[in-house]
């Protein structure tokens, strides 16, 4: 798995500009850090509502 992603990120560098690739990262971090905030507010939610019960 390890060489996978070593040979998909020498692809890339080779292949991509360098602006693609930043804008990539960038753009799956904004995601994943939506998606996590939306999660924990979900699960502060459901933690807040069983503890009334």
């Amino acid at each position: 798995m390890r060489n996978l992603q070593l040979a998909l990120l020498g692809f890339a560098i080779i292949f991509l500009s360098s602006c693609e690739i930043v804008g990539g990262i960038f753009k799956a971090g904004v995601w994943t850090g939506i998606i996590g905030v939306a999660l924990v507010v979900i699960l502060i939610i459901w933690l807040i509502s069983r503890g009334r019960k």
